[in-house]
């Protein structure tokens, strides 16, 4: 037996609209299925989605209803395990729409075939589950394992959630089953999980919601830009000969077109030579860019991408030089948490800057969520403060 125990991602905050959802799910259980006698079946059976003659309603009640106890705990562990993340992305409000819009969605997929009922949270809770793969691919979830030994591992979300979840438990494994009854709603399931990364993806794209450059969005971008799928390519010459258009102001002067400076010209050449992909060539133009002029700042996309192939080019002065530069122009970015992590990291362990080192580790302790990111931070902040109290480091 395979099962998802937890993830290493640390909410900013209590995810309480995603408690209450649980809550809401234990809550009807209960009546439903041991408290409520004869009107908790009743409600059941008016409640659940009739793919045959569907109400409306019913599109929005049948997200609360389960089976049994075992079904209802299956759905809220992956409720717990997922929703809570993205409860802290999206805010209370907009979660609680995008989980009762998935529902809504995964209940319309599964009346296109079936005229059967359903009933049950699943296919919300997958809109959850691929939206917290598009909000945060990288993140490790914790596995159980409990055959002949009991142990634990970790895998990537975008391992377990595409390989597993999706295509195996509701592609793959259903097709190998053909002959046999399954109370299983797959159709629902996919459902979900389409609405649900469609419609994260767009919130990213729109920058609806906060982005950082771990989400889905920042990861294919990056890919394109490596592989130079961006298309920089000069534009085919045409048959046509084109003549200069004589411009002249009122009192019948020429114009005179102002060339552009220096610095003008290579923040240009910079953003072409990133768009292509040559990161070594961008690179030398804005470290030749900041010997013109030091308190240059690229666009924010740009400026971290530059640090980051500095650092990649062991060039630890100049990418910590960088990454100062991008904190400094952008404060307030999602990112910055990890910039500064990372940040710290390059004054510790390549600069002996100790006291810079504790300056931005401090600092992005108070955001970062993941406890991967937590715990590095907290020993090269120990060792760093060592390093200080010795009198062995820093630049007093």
């Amino acid at each position: 037996m395979l099962i998802p125990i937890g993830t290493e991602f640390r909410t900013r905050r209590p995810p309480i609209a995603n408690w209450v959802l649980i809550g809401l799910n234990v809550l009807i259980y209960l009546y439903t299925d041991h408290l409520g006698q004869g009107n908790g079946a009743y409600m059941k059976a008016v409640c659940s989605l009739d793919a045959a003659r569907p109400s409306l309603y019913q599109y929005l009640t049948y997200q609360f209803l389960h089976a049994d106890v075992w079904h209802l705990a299956g759905n809220m562990l992956f409720l717990w395990i997922f929703g809570n993340a993205v409860c802290d992305r999206m805010g209370a409000t907009g979660y609680w729409l995008f989980y009762l819009a998935g529902g809504v969605f995964a209940g319309f997929a599964f009346t296109l075939g079936a005229d059967n009922p359903i009933l049950g949270a699943s296919g919300a809770i997958a809109t959850v589950t691929t939206a917290f793969l598009t909000l945060f691919p990288r993140v490790h979830v914790t596995m159980l394992v409990w055959m002949f030994f009991i142990f634990t591992f970790q895998v990537p979300a975008i391992i377990l959630i595409v390989f597993k979840i999706i295509l195996w438990d509701n592609i793959v494994a259903p097709s190998l089953n053909q002959g046999a009854v399954s109370s299983v709603a797959y159709s629902a399931h996919l459902g979900g999980y389409a609405f649900g990364f469609a419609v994260a993806m767009s919130l990213l794209a729109l920058r609806v919601l906060p982005r950082n450059p771990f989400d889905l969005v920042a990861l294919w971008d990056r890919w394109r830009r490596r592989r130079g799928l961006i298309d920089s390519r000069p534009v085919p010459h045409r048959a046509v000969i084109a003549r200069p258009v004589a411009v002249e102001e009122v009192d019948s002067r020429p114009m005179r077109l102002i060339p552009p400076t220096e610095v003008e010209q290579l923040r240009e050449d910079i953003a072409k030579r990133m768009g292509a992909g040559e990161l070594p060539t961008a690179g030398a133009l804005y470290l030749r860019l900041l010997e013109l002029d030091p308190s240059q700042v690229l666009p924010r996309p740009q400026q971290l991408e530059i640090a980051n192939y500095l650092a990649q080019a062991r060039r630890h002065e100049e990418a910590a030089h960088a990454y100062e530069a991008f904190l400094v122009a952008y404060p307030g970015a999602p990112d910055a948490p990890q910039v500064r992590l990372f940040l710290g990291l390059i004054y510790s362990r390549y600069l002996a800057r100790y006291d810079r080192t504790v300056h931005h580790l401090r600092e992005a302790l108070e955001s970062l969520q993941l406890d991967a990111q937590r715990t590095l931070a907290e020993e090269e902040l120990r060792r760093a403060e060592g390093h200080l109290s010795n009198n062995d480091g820093g630049d007093n």
